[in-house]
């Protein structure tokens, strides 16, 4: 494997939870060293997270082991003269500060980004917070399940008769982290050009809009709310959504023509392709329940299992319905290698590869708190001497 493409780059990790770690993770796994900088108590992610309470207890859950791996885990009591000297420090010998605090308590510890930014002028300084800068909302905490909440994400998910529901997973936190990436990535690209730093300023709840980008347009054009649809497709053909078979579920997402002759044919039903109710698309929309009745009396034939492949062999959208174990033990998945083993954890990479990677891993493993605080401390001090 050739150069990452990081590799020489520093970066202080001053977050907690889920999106900041993740993001700083992101820039590990492609070559940059990880300082998390943590309080003597420890990021409170150690202590809660997943369902095995033991490595809970001993500040390992796999919450916080998701993203912990390759990072040097230095001890810092910011609310000491000594720890604020150490920090900064740390901020002059960095190229990138993550960091994911409330930009009150940024001006409490002297790190806001006024401060930084005219203190170190090529340092790149992204802040992940739950509605940016600026408004009215700017120091309001927030975590994943919030700001669903107040996107509009979580009202249009579900049914009519659920009413509004979270998503599964925490996407908004592991869709922020990944915007910040992005960001930085960006910022790092200008700075090689200008020579200059900058500040990032990242929001989880613009973050949640961007994910939605479609359905807002859409409203914005057109005034029509989303409704809650359940697994009906946001095309509203009558070929998109989820299908019984005779076991398990199909999703289906048909929705050009060359779809539903695919469909049609996969589904030896050509014959729709010539009934004046379904061959073109005002006609399949008019006769929706029609259209969806038969659909439906043809997948109870075999089971989703036995479609999957037919259907995509056929060149039609689809995908059988699988819980997260399966869709981890599909041939797909381990072939990608997405899955990556280490110091007996398994946990997911970047979903992407450079160059042919095969994968992009941690160069390390978890850090203990505190682990590395005199290992890195001791490079500082010799490196300041030294100068």
């Amino acid at each position: 494997m050739g150069m990452m493409p990081f590799a020489g780059l520093r970066v202080i990790d001053f977050t907690h939870v889920l999106a900041g770690p993740a993001c700083a993770y992101y820039l590990g796994l492609l070559g940059a060293e990880v300082i998390k900088v943590e309080s003597p108590r420890g990021d409170g992610m150690r202590h809660r997270g997943g369902t095995d309470q033991a490595l809970a207890e001993c500040g390992m859950s796999t919450a916080f082991q998701t993203q912990g791996a390759g990072k040097a885990s230095v001890v810092i009591d910011l609310e000491s003269d000594e720890g604020q000297g150490t920090m900064q420090a740390l901020l002059a010998s960095a190229d990138v500060f993550v960091e994911n605090h409330l930009p009150k308590t940024l001006r409490r510890l002297q790190l806001h980004e006024q401060m930084t930014m005219n203190q170190y002028p090529t340092l790149i300084h992204c802040a992940m917070t739950g509605y940016g800068r600026g408004g009215p909302q700017e120091n309001a905490p927030a975590y994943d399940v919030n700001i669903q909440a107040s996107s509009g994400l979580m009202d249009m998910t579900g049914t009519q008769e659920s009413g509004p529901i979270r998503t599964g997973a925490p996407i908004v936190d592991y869709g922020t982290a990944l915007a910040a990436s992005f960001a930085i990535s960006a910022a790092l690209y200008e700075r090689e050009k200008t020579g200059k730093g900058s500040f990032v300023d990242v929001s989880m709840q613009e973050t949640a809009f961007t994910m939605m980008s479609s359905t807002i347009t859409d409203y914005l054009a057109t005034g029509s709310t989303p409704q809650r649809r359940g697994n009906l497709a946001n095309s509203r053909s009558p070929g998109a959504g989820s299908f019984p078979c005779k076991e398990g579920i199909i999703s289906l997402g048909v929705n050009e023509e060359q779809h539903f002759v695919a469909l049609a044919k996969a589904l030896n039903r050509e014959d729709w392709l010539c009934d004046n109710r379904f061959a073109r698309r005002a006609e399949r929309k008019a006769n929706a329940d029609a259209l969806v009745l038969d659909i439906e009396t043809a997948l109870l034939d075999k089971t989703a299992q036995d479609w999957e492949p037919i259907l995509q062999n056929a060149g039609v959208p689809s995908a059988r319905l699988r819980s997260m174990p399966d869709a981890l033990a599909s041939q797909q998945t381990q072939a990608r290698s997405f899955i990556h083993q280490q110091a007996g954890l398994a946990t997911p990479t970047l979903p992407f590869r450079l160059s042919g990677t095969p994968v992009h891993a941690p160069n390390g493993p978890v850090p203990e708190l505190g682990e590395h605080t005199q290992s890195v401390l001791a490079a500082l001090a010799s490196k300041t001497t030294s100068n």
